[in-house]
């Protein structure tokens, strides 16, 4: 390792990143699929009235009622799961980003990811959820 490089490289960092976003994609695909096989092994024959509409369900309206959903193996819970890793992914990459900055002692970017951050956890968690 030469004075200039440090073993933490911005080229480490794109790859960890890569990473997190390729993982966090197809792991939110397989729970989904998961999920959607068991929904339609046990509800596929069942009639569907188009002309009723019915709002999600209080479980599905908590992170930890779809938790308890997909614990309990019900294919709507495992699917919205799915669901919540899919938009996980994103902000564990801003997070991750938040750290790789600060190890690079980056103060400028390191602030910038803790502010993003900071609004997606706020939008995510704000006054004005359902």
């Amino acid at each position: 390792m030469t004075a200039g490089q440090s073993a933490w490289s911005d080229r480490r960092m794109e790859i960890i990143v890569g990473n997190i976003l390729r993982f966090g994609v197809i792991a939110a695909a397989a729970v989904v699929a998961v999920g959607g096989l068991i929904y339609l092994a046990r509800h596929g024959g069942e009639p569907v009235n188009l002309g009723l509409f019915r709002g999600e369900l209080a479980d599905f309206r908590t992170v930890t009622g779809i938790i308890h959903s997909a614990l309990a193996l019900r294919g709507r819970g495992i699917i919205q799961f799915g669901l919540l890793l899919l938009i996980g992914t994103p902000v564990a990459r801003v997070a991750f980003a938040a750290v790789g900055f600060a190890l690079e002692r980056d103060r400028l970017y390191a602030t910038v990811a803790l502010l993003v951050l900071g609004f997606l956890l706020y939008s995510l968690t704000g006054p004005w959820r359902i």
